[in-house]
């Protein structure tokens, strides 16, 4: 099975195709990576060239749902959700937090780590895990923290990673979702489903105003 693994929920953006080779491991085929870009098709494209694939050869295609860039995940799922009314292909969201979990260990970054995520406003998605040789394990889920939550983590020592992280805490490390890994976890996974029913990692509840009615003009 060929998967087409999108990464879109960091500055980072990236685009892969990996294969199963047969003993449930995965092989990449191709990888795209661009900082600050937004050449969604062109990413694919470059993707599907190294990996020397048409697109009717896709068979699946897994979505980075972030926590992140709420604009990238977007083009990323209307992407998805293109191909699947076009081809009738496979569809597969997983957590960007899973991704990054799993470069932590594929980097040898070893031990207790937390990985934060920019959400604005002066808050951080923020998740606990241990990494060891050839496994990872969450610890705490994904919340909302605190700038001040997380400067406490810093002050005290902790191992903090994650997209652009050492730009707010010097000691920190950056670390990106990958489109290879995220490709490299979906490859046996069979939970699939209608690509419209994918929806962005979001903590925070949706709130709005309603307008008020309009008026009837005055005579």
């Amino acid at each position: 099975m060929k998967i087409l693994a999108v990464e879109f929920s960091s500055e980072q953006r990236s685009v892969a195709v990996v294969q199963n080779g047969g003993d449930g491991n995965a092989v990449l085929l191709g990888r795209a990576v661009e900082s600050g870009g937004h050449r969604a098709l062109g990413l694919v494209e470059e993707a599907l060239r190294q990996a020397q694939c048409e697109r009717e050869e896709i068979e699946t295609i897994a979505i980075g749902l972030g926590p992140g860039s709420y604009t990238g995940i977007r083009g990323a799922l209307a992407l998805a959700q293109g191909w699947q009314l076009g081809r009738g292909i496979h569809v597969i969201g997983l957590h960007s937090v899973e991704s990054l979990a799993a470069g932590a260990e594929q980097e040898k970054i070893f031990g207790f780590i937390n990985i934060i995520i920019d959400a604005q406003r002066n808050e951080f998605y923020l998740a606990r895990y241990e990494i060891t040789p050839g496994a990872w394990r969450g610890l705490e889920g994904l919340r909302l923290a605190s700038l001040a939550e997380i400067v406490e983590l810093s002050r005290r020592g902790e191992r903090l990673l994650g997209p652009g992280a050492a730009a707010w805490f010097p000691s920190a490390r950056d670390l990106y979702p990958d489109a290879a890994i995220l490709g490299r976890l979906a490859i046996d996974r069979t939970d699939f489903v209608p690509g419209e029913k994918l929806e962005p990692i979001y903590l925070r509840e949706t709130t709005f105003k309603k307008a008020p009615p309009s008026r009837a003009p005055q005579s």
